[in-house]
């Protein structure tokens, strides 16, 4: 079955949380993660904490609001592009369709422009950063039976807490 971006079975969506979460470690802001279900339908897959959501406050700086949501951003776009690669590139052990990549990067520039206020060129400069970083962990051939030993562990447990997974990225050496 070719991908999409939607999800075709649960095993799809084992692969995308289990890059997700990768994605996450590797940009280490796993900590910010509260729980992780592959059961939820409606709701995002991952339960972050309040660090990763927005917080306006009169106490907080405006650079520091800025840095939070470019933060945000950065976490967001890699988390998409490391969904689509260990859905595609190792579960189904093929490249990306050019469409689905091209449709993720609209989703990308989108946000980049609406939530940051993002210029074309610096939306352009963080994908292909995102892109080439994620390009190197799961083109990675070494570390494709953890990807998917990680996707089978959610699948199996269908829900993990924050600390749980952080604990499994460690036993898998991710």
């Amino acid at each position: 079955m070719p991908l999409t971006l939607q999800y075709s079975n649960e095993d799809d969506r084992a692969y995308g949380l289990a890059g997700m979460s990768i994605s996450l470690a590797v940009l280490d802001a796993i900590d910010r993660v509260v729980e992780v279900s592959i059961d939820t339908e409606d709701d995002p897959m991952i339960d972050f904490s309040q660090d990763y959501y927005f917080s306006a406050s009169p106490a907080i700086s405006p650079k520091a609001v800025w840095e939070n949501l470019m933060r945000n951003y950065h976490l967001t776009a890699s988390m998409v592009v490391s969904n689509l690669m260990a859905r595609s590139l190792i579960r189904l052990g093929e490249d990306i369709p050019a469409d689905i990549m091209d449709a993720a990067y609209r989703e990308i520039e989108a946000e980049g422009r609406d939530t940051c206020g993002l210029e074309d060129d610096e939306i352009k400069r963080i994908y292909d950063k995102i892109l080439m970083q994620n390009r190197r962990i799961f083109g990675n051939p070494r570390l494709r039976p953890a990807v998917s030993q990680l996707a089978q562990l959610i699948s199996r447990r269908r829900r993990l807490s924050g600390s749980e997974l952080r604990d499994e990225l460690t036993y898998l050496q991710l």
